[in-house]
């Protein structure tokens, strides 16, 4: 059996091309309504996989055989539970904030 090598950047840029396609379809199946941010989104950064192969310029935001950064797919994945209805989008974190000392 010889089989070609895969292409992980062709490989990757499927996955994020079908992502994207399954998270608008989610959407208007279930009748969620986008916001107008969300739905530009989509479509720029379907636009940016499919004419550049990866929707981010600097390597340094996600892996070298990524399609999408890591934010983007965090993003990707608030749109998807948003879609299915879930729950609410993931919250932020408010980072290394003190904690408050309770005295007793």
């Amino acid at each position: 059996m010889n089989r070609k090598p895969t292409d992980r950047k062709a490989q990757a840029k499927k996955a994020a091309l079908s992502a994207l396609k399954r998270a608008r379809r989610q959407a208007e199946r279930a009748g969620v309504k986008l916001s107008d941010w969300e739905d530009e989104f989509l479509g720029s950064v379907e636009d940016r996989v499919k004419t550049y192969g990866r929707a981010f310029g600097d390597p340094e935001k996600g892996g070298p055989g990524e399609a999408l950064s890591l934010m983007q797919v965090i993003k990707l994945k608030e749109i998807a539970i948003k879609a299915k209805g879930e729950k609410p989008p993931m919250q932020r974190r408010r980072g290394f904030s003190r904690k408050l000392k309770t005295e007793d």
